[in-house]
């Protein structure tokens, strides 16, 4: 499930709205960082509204919301975490094994984190 999310601001300011959630907002330095604060507010809205016993609104098609002239349209995936890890064997192209280490270890992560995170990334942009 995506939700439609509006992107305002300017580098190093952005803003993310949810047209569907009024009042679910979140912030970030980048773009990047505001499209992951935005994914968890969406999941920390679902957790706490079907805590409450209410129903989560369901999203508008992308088609249906209107947005200014100055923000970016683009539609933020419902990730929900189980804190559950499962084992995923994978079979991948020896370059891509090569690339997915490469990057870890730039960034201070395990492959697992990595590809979890990459994941989650594309998710976001919407592929």
């Amino acid at each position: 499930m995506r939700y439609p999310a509006v992107i305002d601001g300017k580098k190093g300011a952005y803003g993310v709205t949810f047209p569907d959630l009024p009042g679910i907002v979140a912030m970030g330095k980048t773009l990047d960082e505001a499209l992951v604060n935005a994914e968890e507010a969406l999941r920390d809205y679902v957790v706490e509204t079907e805590q409450d016993g209410e129903p989560v609104a369901p999203p508008s098609a992308l088609e249906q919301v209107k947005i200014p002239d100055v923000c970016l349209l683009v539609s933020i995936p419902l990730l929900r975490l189980s804190g559950r890890s499962v084992r995923a064997n994978m079979l991948l192209d020896e370059g891509v094994a090569a690339f997915i280490a490469s990057e870890a270890r730039r960034r201070g992560m395990t492959r697992t984190t990595y590809v979890e995170w990459m994941t989650r990334r594309i998710a976001q942009m919407g592929g």
